[in-house]
């Protein structure tokens, strides 16, 4: 992949020297490097009292937290597959001979993901936003002795959602998903991926929605949100889960269809595509792989919010399921299989499914042939909960279905628990409504289900980060936990997680927010927006 370069320097005059002693911020309320002349700073960029910044040279806009603080700028193309990103980083600047100096983060606390809590932790942060140090602040290295540090209570990796929709959809109900203009969808999806990333939540496995024509505007630095590994479409049969089969096939097809007959003039490009017999299903899993697919969403059962299917039907054939699986596979992508009743789990486990999503059926030998496989439970306890709160906002047919579901997922979980199923948190959330607890930005609420559903406080952690990252395979980002050379997405909060696993619903509670070293949010909310961007996008 080509790398391009462009620094653009807010603060100038010996922005080369070395620091002669740390800068340590206590208070978070500002990024991690700290310029020395400020007045050359505030030229060109505004303050938090007017709220009116200039634009530098580069017609950048540039907004700081605090009138004596400010940062610099500068792109980068990541290591990671389409990720232009134009980025604020934690610092910024470069001895003589060219090498960058490294940031400091100092922790009463870090939970680093899988492993053992470290107490008294620092990380190390480079200019890339990749991670150069982490242990003890006993044994911090000579070179960062001297750097700008930040002070924190406790760190752990950015959290995951590994199933989650950014819909851009105010009703899910059928009619809605297919109806609403993909225009419509993709702005208010922008808000809710800005909401989800201010929740602690740096990356995101997107198993249906539009955010894979989305997230180009994110990894340039157009729009703020998280990292996005998404499937793409939902594939799902005629008739199915992802049918609105209360509308006309006609008008349908041309929305949904999965080949050039449908009358869909973008055959493959929706939330959710219908794909038939083994041509169809290969085809299908081709064209979300077109779109830049990380992963590959099959559903393989009856649903919940789908009208008129039964959640314990099958809803593929063991041809057609292996052969999307293979297909999928053959692409070094993973699959995950919606099922919630227990044929359509057993089967779409024998056929080689990377993760179960819902399992709301799993029981004992479900469970064994889980763990046999090593397949990974993604138990989305978060809408199950939701929607009982709000069952007056689903129809006739879906509120009785939620109702009995709900109750038997939440045996399943643990069962799939006690058996030592491999969980990797994912929430199911979809839709945009302000009003609705099933949104995003409250997220977090699925690791207080994990710990009722018997994981340890740290194991719904580990389930929210590494598992989470891992359910991509070959596809897996190196994001998910604090390791060297692994990417600074960092979340931090002032009390411990370990003690009260219930933190993580209330986005006040996170109070740093780093992506790839990007600060993005501190105690005084959200530190710099607009990110720069570079003039020439090519998407």
């Amino acid at each position: 992949m080509m790398t391009v370069q462009r620094n653009l320097r807010v603060a100038s005059s010996n922005h080369h020297e070395t620091p002669k002693a740390p800068y340590v911020d206590d208070d978070n309320d500002y990024p991690l490097y700290k310029p020395r002349d400020m007045d050359a700073a505030y030229t060109r960029a505004g303050t938090r009292h007017n709220m009116k910044p200039e634009a530098d040279q580069d017609g950048v806009w540039v907004n700081i937290s605090s009138p004596s603080r400010t940062l610099d700028m500068s792109q980068h193309v990541s290591g990671t597959s389409n990720s232009n990103i134009a980025a604020l980083r934690t610092s910024d600047s470069c001895e003589g001979d060219g090498e960058c100096f490294e940031s400091c983060i100092f922790a009463n606390l870090a939970i680093p993901g899988r492993g053992d809590p470290v107490p008294n932790a620092a990380i190390g942060v480079s200019k890339d936003g990749t991670i150069t140090f982490f242990g003890p602040q006993e044994e911090l290295p000579v070179r960062l002795s001297s750097v700008h540090r930040v002070n924190v209570g406790y760190i752990l990796p950015g959290l995951w959602d590994c199933h989650t929709h950014f819909s851009g959809l105010f009703n899910t109900d059928f009619p809605d998903i297919v109806g609403t203009h993909p225009s419509t969808c993709g702005a208010l999806a922008a808000r809710s991926m800005y909401e989800f990333l201010m929740a602690g939540f740096t990356s995101a496995r997107d198993v249906g929605s539009y955010a894979l024509e989305i997230a180009p505007a994110i990894n340039v630095g157009w729009l703020l949100g998280p990292n996005i590994f998404g499937a793409g479409a939902a594939i799902g049969i005629t008739g199915g889960s992802c049918d609105a089969c209360t509308l006309p096939a006609d008008w349908v097809y041309s929305r949904q269809g999965s080949d050039s007959n449908s009358g869909n003039p973008f055959p493959g490009v929706a939330h959710l595509v219908l794909a038939d017999g083994v041509e169809q299903c290969r085809l299908a899993v081709r064209q979300q792989i077109r779109r830049g697919a990380a992963c590959i969403k099959i559903v393989a059962s009856g649903g919940v919010l789908s009208r008129t299917d039964d959640v314990h039907s099958r809803q593929y054939s063991d041809e057609e399921l292996r052969v999307m699986i293979e297909e999928a596979h053959l692409q070094g992508r993973e699959v995950a299989c919606h099922a919630h009743g227990k044929a359509g789990i057993m089967a779409a486990v024998r056929a080689g499914a990377t993760t179960i999503e819902h399992g709301s059926y799993i029981d004992d030998e479900a469970a064994k042939l889980m763990v046999s496989q090593g397949v990974t439970l993604v138990p989305t306890r978060t809408v199950a909960v939701a929607n009982l709160s709000d069952l007056d906002s689903l129809t006739p047919e879906t509120r009785a279905k939620m109702i009995v579901v709900a109750a038997h997922q939440k045996k399943a979980y643990a069962t799939a628990v006690r058996h030592g199923v491999k969980i990797a948190l994912g929430t199911d959330i979809v839709g945009v409504n302000p009003h609705s607890v099933s949104r995003h930005g409250r997220n977090g609420h699925e690791l207080a289900y994990a710990v009722e559903a018997g994981l340890t406080p740290l194991q719904a952690i580990e389930a929210g980060t590494i598992n989470a990252a891992e359910t991509l395979g070959k596809q897996m980002p190196k994001k998910g936990l604090i390791r060297v050379g692994w990417d600074a997405d960092l979340i931090a909060l002032d009390e411990n997680p370990l003690e009260n696993i219930r933190l993580f619903a209330d986005p006040n509670n996170i109070k740093n927010i780093w992506k790839a070293g990007l600060h993005v949010k501190s105690k005084s909310g959200q530190l710099l927006w607009p990110i720069s961007a570079p003039k020439k996008t090519f998407f």
